[in-house]
């Protein structure tokens, strides 16, 4: 029997790419998608093609009554989870701190943040061997920006970014005599659609020579750390951290 993971914001990007991958490498997949079905459609669409099996399951992270209602459908069609990608996110428009209002500061922490406890929560409770689960991984998808501040542009965001640091530091060493292990991925300079959303798309190229490689990154890549941390070879490895960065 496949194992299931659950990708949140796995319509496109970095979540999308691991979706693929992990559909790949024998899961099943649930994507999860905030308000784009279409693109989360053709996500499942192209891993049904390759012969995988998945799921779009809509839920805006930051409602938990959308995260309950979720997993109550993940329980009701397959069974047990075996693995939670939290990986959905959101950047804000380039700003000072000073210019920074407390909605935004909300939106911020509620999507990066208090989503990806509440899908941990929940993910928790069905994968514990407290609760009679058989185990399983967690991997939050941080970021670079939590070591680097993101000055002048996203300060809040690297914050939010650094709150999920320390949260896979003290989530894996709460579970880790459960069979839960917990890890984070923090990519760099990602050539993906978020940084249009936050009203700079040629970011990815522009800051490609502020980092030693030289380049960006693809999501394939980050995807490629996420998925090694979900599956057995990386059975010894919880609490810890795989930079994506090109060096940065």
């Amino acid at each position: 029997m496949s194992k299931l993971v659950l990708i949140t914001g796995a319509s496109r990007g970095i979540g999308a790419a691991t979706a693929l991958l992990a559909a790949r490498q024998g899961y099943t997949v649930a994507v999860n998608y905030s308000s784009n079905a279409q693109a989360a459609d053709a996500v499942v669409r192209q891993i049904g093609q390759a012969g995988g099996q998945a799921i779009a399951l809509q839920a805006d992270v930051a409602e938990e009554a959308q995260v309950l209602a979720m997993f109550e459908q993940l329980d009701a069609r397959f069974g047990r989870l075996s693995a939670l990608v939290n990986n959905a996110g959101v950047v804000d428009q380039t700003s000072r701190v000073d210019g920074m209002s407390l909605a935004r500061l909300q939106r911020m922490f509620a999507v990066n943040v208090f989503g990806s406890f509440v899908c941990a929560r929940e993910a928790v409770k069905r994968m514990s061997r407290r609760y009679g689960g058989s185990g399983g991984a967690i991997v939050n998808v941080s970021s670079a920006a939590s070591r680097l501040g993101s000055p002048g542009q996203y300060v809040d965001y690297a914050a939010a970014k650094g709150a999920i640091d320390t949260f896979t530091i003290g989530l894996a060493k709460e579970v880790a005599l459960e069979g839960i292990r917990v890890n984070a991925v923090r990519p760099g300079i990602i050539d993906t659609e978020i940084h249009a959303s936050g009203g700079l798309p040629t970011r990815a190229r522009d800051v490609a020579p502020q980092v030693p490689m030289q380049r960006a990154g693809s999501a394939e890549e980050v995807a490629e750390a996420i998925v090694w941390l979900l599956g057995d070879q990386a059975s010894y490895s919880t609490g810890s951290f795989i930079d994506v960065a090109g060096g940065r």
